[in-house]
């Protein structure tokens, strides 16, 4: 059984993609043991306690350095004992010492199909902006795990999604999120908790046989 941390800072829609892929039967041999925000208002939470899931908020405004929080951040999340850790809108910068010790084992969802539209200042809204302002026809989301760069780490999923006339940021953000980002997070935890992902020479390989 594959134990799942779920990381969020706002709305948790992918955590509730996640949440009702697990109900669903979608994905498989998983348990979702626990939620991290670091935002006490993220609705995420309330998803998660209206789940059973347990449910944190851990803030670095709650610490007098961003070393003393790296340290509580890091007892917490060894708290659950977790095999995978997923990013889903997770706004904070991972210590070094997180990502050493649970490497190929954070995963993050990205919406755009790096290595475009990525890297530092690309999230949220901000990517869509860039997209429709660059005027590309394609745009998409990606799983990566999680290195020490910004959006570097190995692809493990992408998925592609055409842009419309007309198109807004939000009204783009919104398809890219029912489109690709609520199938191919829970599809990663899916072939991940059946050991169908691999990493070779920093690429990872997925078996989906």
């Amino acid at each position: 059984m594959l134990r799942v941390l779920v990381m969020v800072s706002g709305g948790g829609t992918n955590l509730q993609a996640i949440l009702d892929s697990v109900q669903s039967g979608e994905i498989t041999d998983t348990e979702i043991v626990g939620v991290i925000s670091n935002n006490p208002g993220a609705y995420a939470l309330e998803r998660a306690e209206h789940a059973g899931v347990s449910a944190a908020c851990i803030s670095p405004k709650s610490y007098a350095s961003r070393a003393e929080f790296n340290q509580e951040f890091l007892k917490a999340i060894d708290s659950y004992e977790p095999d995978l850790i997923v990013l889903a809108g997770f706004l904070v910068v991972i210590p070094p010492e997180m990502i050493q010790k649970y490497r190929n084992r954070i995963i993050n969802i990205h919406p755009s199909l790096i290595p475009s539209f990525c890297g530092t200042g690309f999230y949220g809204l901000k990517v869509h902006e860039a997209a429709l302002a660059r005027g590309v026809k394609v745009v998409g989301a990606t799983v990566h795990f999680v290195d020490e760069g910004t959006d570097t780490g190995p692809i493990i999923l992408q998925k592609a999604v055409e842009v419309q006339n007309g198109d807004t940021p939000e009204v783009l953000q919104r398809r890219v999120m029912e489109q690709a980002e609520w199938k191919i997070l829970p599809r990663a935890i899916d072939l991940i908790a059946h050991g169908k992902v691999s990493v070779t020479g920093g690429k990872a390989i997925v078996s989906e046989d």
